[in-house]
């Protein structure tokens, strides 16, 4: 039976008892987006030694950037009109924008041009993007650590002079070692160089039981099939564990992973501190005025109910939650009951966003802008998901005040 409707949530309907709004078509809807976007952060592997090349240059000049404050600093701070500053070599002094409220718990970001083989990020556009976020949420989160983004937040945020904190992420694939080790090296030189001040959590695994499974010809996260990725998968998370232990930084920092909402193995939640639960009522066909009731019920059922029997208790967090704007084609415009829009976004920041926040829910809203790399390689909706147009500009919504 559902939960009963937590207080707060207002003008939604329990979707459960209808067929439509089935767990199951759920689960299958959200493998079949998840099977075409699971190289969502990593990317092409090709020309790896290449990008490990330019990461190293990269590091190096952010990392004599952090240490200098020479009037190399002025060349990232007049990056976009969207953002001004009353002293254009001091990213701090930005102006605040009207229209951006701090209510937000979090929200997931991934820095523009941060997938191999390309690499196209810049400490600049990580600056806007860093200004405008911390008007919106003290919390984001990254989804890898390729082409240098671990140390371009937290430089820019060092910069900026703004109260965030990032939860770093390592995008392993059940395949092949070798991208795990080398977004791992790429943490543990940011924390060298930056500290854990600003470092909330490393979470290790994006949807890597869900990708293990499709790819071995499983469904249940908690069978043969699904432990031994969860071997793989705890081997990662264990790893990551005793290198940052290494550091003997000043404070703890927590290891978790994240993954679609009913992917989570629980060999794998009893090995970390938090899981982050990937929840989209869209791919549930669940209509916008019932989404977030959706969203919330889903998430107490399946993840929170589930973690507090386990022995550790790991907390969790909704990794991801939104409603899409536009599509690319027209026949992925609706969901079946609800089409994409910015009408529609603006009904789930209302009905969920300050309503979380009462009931304590930890959520990361997704996502902070349109990625145009997602249109390209995906189509339907998967490059519309922002609060913000690819060019940085805020759609045409309303913020929640709460």
């Amino acid at each position: 039976m559902p939960l009963n409707q937590p207080q707060g949530y207002s003008n939604v309907d329990s979707p459960y008892g209808n067929p439509q709004y089935s767990s199951s078509q759920w689960l299958e809807k959200e493998q079949s987006r998840n099977r075409r976007s699971k190289w969502i952060v990593i990317g092409s592997l090709v020309a790896v030694l290449g990008l490990v090349a330019i990461g190293v240059g990269v590091g190096v000049t952010v990392a004599k950037n952090h240490k200098s404050t020479n009037a190399s600093t002025s060349s990232s701070s007049n990056s976009s009109s969207v953002v001004n500053q009353t002293d254009a070599n001091d990213p701090s002094t930005f102006e605040l924008d009207t229209r951006l409220k701090k209510s937000f718990y979090g929200i997931a970001y991934t820095p523009e041009g941060s997938q191999l083989p390309d690499c196209g990020n810049s400490l600049d556009q990580v600056i806007t993007d860093i200004q405008l976020l911390s008007q919106l949420t003290t919390q984001i989160r990254l989804y890898g650590a390729d082409c240098n983004q671990s140390a371009l937040v937290l430089e820019a945020i060092d910069r900026t002079k703004v109260d965030m904190d990032v939860w770093l992420g390592n995008y392993p694939i059940p395949t092949d070692p070798a991208p795990y080790e080398r977004q791992r090296d790429a943490i543990i030189d940011a924390l060298k160089t930056y500290g854990a001040d600003h470092v909330a959590g490393i979470t290790v695994g994006n949807e890597f039981m869900l990708n293990y499974l499709n790819a071995n010809g499983g469904t249940v996260p908690n069978s043969d099939i699904g432990n031994a990725g969860a071997a793989l998968l705890i081997s990662n998370i264990t790893d990551m564990r005793t290198q940052v232990a290494a550091l003997n930084l000043a404070k703890t920092i927590p290891i978790g992973t994240a993954d679609a909402g009913s992917y989570f193995n629980n060999e794998v939640l009893e090995a970390v501190d938090y899981g982050m639960s990937n929840i989209h009522a869209w791919f549930a066909n669940v209509s916008i005025d019932q989404a977030a009731g959706w969203v919330n019920e889903f998430f107490q059922e399946t993840n929170v109910d589930v973690a507090n029997t386990l022995s550790n208790k790991p907390e969790m967090f909704i990794a991801e939650t939104g409603w899409p704007t536009a599509s690319k084609d027209v026949g992925n415009e609706s969901n079946g009951p609800s089409i994409a829009s910015v009408a529609n976004l603006q009904t789930f920041l209302d009905t969920f966003v300050c309503q979380a926040n009462t009931n304590g829910t930890k959520y990361f809203f997704f996502e902070y802008f349109d990625e145009t790399w997602k249109d390209a390689q995906f189509g339907g909706v998967e490059g519309y998901w922002g609060l913000f147009n690819s060019n940085r500009t805020l759609k045409d919504i309303t913020i929640p005040s709460c």
